[in-house]
């Protein structure tokens, strides 16, 4: 088993190329459902964000897992691969480990310590293990890496200064209009980056605040918040010529504001300056907007110079989560290596209950006249007997197992106790559970399919029926 991580986030590709490679909300099911279906890939979870793209994958051929998770993403998106295939990272084994570490803890993210990213991967993590999408390996490793991120803004001051990507939207607004006094601002959107621009605008001085949101409940909850104006989706255009300030945040798959709608509106301003600042990925604003006089247009992109000039206090607390991902590093590594000492120990204890059954029937055999009370005594004690004998060397074996030569003394042990006829029937058994498993999965498909009279296995369903 291997771990891996493929991704592409704002420091390997622009805005541009990344909102191309955005998993929407509605799809991601499907996508984790295609994911698992891959070959070679084991578990898989999806982290989807603003500002990064990555797939975590556990699988069982470490020199093509790259080549079949980049297919994965050529399908998806029916991009060619050869158009995004620079902008892909990718880290294997405790590397990869590290690296979510790194990103839940907020280490990686172009606001360093921001806590945003803990509730997007802890979201991410759960829909996949809702989904059957996770197993052994990563039900440990995402819990202890959402543990490490809660401990790390727990025990840390890397939180308290107030750097954000919504933070540094509104210092970027002030480049323009010095402060926000009697400026009338509009929002895109109503989730929580919008909620969190809000505060900061009026923070600022900002007098006037609207929320537009498709869903117009969503506005007015936001609005009311802080004594703001809800407006509803179809009449955002119209209401351009009252504002200063435009910010926008919304999950929309295509542009929510285009040029040839911004441009009629220019007109009614006067010439007065309008600051746009898009937060999403992909994109809300056309960028073709930029180049209207008098409209100053961002991206989040543009945000990356104001946040490095906030950060220099968070980079010290930063220094401090890199001494616990360190620690966490050493205690997932020590874990892994005693997963394969559960099939030697219960190959042991199997051997060993073997061998008692046996003494058993032989003891019972010569001594006939016993009765059930001292039989079951005697099986007692002689269980006792077994166990105590096993604790010693179990113990020992879980300690080897974790250290640096884990899979030489695990070796030793199979056969200083002899065990590999049975490790071999214990395989032989779950390979056994397994085909039945798959067997029971294919009757079932067929007998939905016939039910639905949709083809299946390329016949039709009375056919698929007989199919030997």
């Amino acid at each position: 088993m291997h771990i891996v991580v493929v991704g592409i986030n704002f420091r390997t590709a622009p805005v541009e190329i990344r909102e191309r490679f955005a998993f929407f909300e509605q799809d991601m099911p499907r996508a984790i459902a295609e994911l698992k279906e891959t070959k070679s890939i084991l578990e898989g979870v999806i982290v989807a964000t603003c500002n990064r793209t990555e797939i975590y994958a556990v699988v069982d051929r470490e020199n093509l897992c790259s080549h079949y998770i980049t297919n994965f993403i050529e399908r998806w998106f029916q991009i060619p691969k050869e158009q995004f295939i620079k902008h892909l990272y990718m880290y294997e084994h405790n590397k990869a480990v590290e690296h979510l570490f790194r990103v839940t803890s907020g280490l990686d993210s172009m606001v360093v310590g921001e806590t945003q990213i803990l509730g997007q991967v802890r979201d991410a993590f759960l829909l996949s293990q809702s989904l059957k999408a996770t197993g052994t390996f990563f039900n440990t490793l995402f819990k202890q890496a959402i543990t490490l991120a809660k401990k790390a803004h727990s025990e840390t001051s890397i939180g308290e200064n107030p750097v954000s990507v919504s933070y540094a939207a509104v210092e970027l607004g002030k480049r323009i209009f010095g402060m926000y006094a009697g400026k009338t601002v509009m929002i895109i959107g109503a989730g929580k980056m919008s909620e969190l621009t809000v505060k900061h605008l009026y923070a600022n001085g900002a007098s006037r605040v609207i929320v537009v949101n498709r869903t117009f409940e969503r506005a007015l909850e936001l609005a009311e918040k802080f004594n703001g104006i809800a407006c509803p989706a179809e009449e955002m255009v119209e209401r351009l010529d009252q504002v200063d300030i435009v910010i926008s945040s919304t999950g929309a798959p295509g542009y929510v504001l285009t040029r040839e709608q911004l441009q009629p509106i220019l007109q009614k301003r006067k010439s007065r300056p309008l600051f746009m600042m898009d937060i999403a990925v992909p994109r809300d604003l056309d960028p073709d907007i930029g180049d209207l006089p008098n409209v100053y247009l961002y991206d989040i992109d543009d945000l990356e110079a104001i946040v490095a000039t906030s950060l220099q206090e968070r980079r010290k607390e930063a220094a401090k989560i890199d001494k616990m991902i360190e620690s966490e590093l050493l205690v997932f590594e020590q874990w892994t290596k005693t997963l394969g000492v559960s099939p030697v120990i219960e190959a042991l204890q199997s051997k060993a209950n073997e061998i008692h059954e046996e003494t058993m029937g032989s003891l019972l055999k010569k001594l006939p006249e016993l009765d059930e009370r001292e039989i079951k005594i005697i099986r007692k004690l002689t269980k006792s007997m077994v166990n105590q004998m096993l604790r010693d060397p179990i113990l020992r074996v879980k300690e080897m197992a974790g250290e640096r030569h884990g899979e030489e003394a695990l070796e030793l042990f199979t056969k200083l106790f002899a065990l590999e006829d049975t490790l071999d029937e214990q395989e032989q058994a779950a390979v056994m559970v397994q085909a039945k498993e798959i067997k029971a999965a294919e009757l079932a498909e067929v007998e939905r399919a016939f039910e639905e009279k949709t083809p299946v296995f390329g016949l039709k369903p009375a056919e698929a029926l007989v199919r030997p």
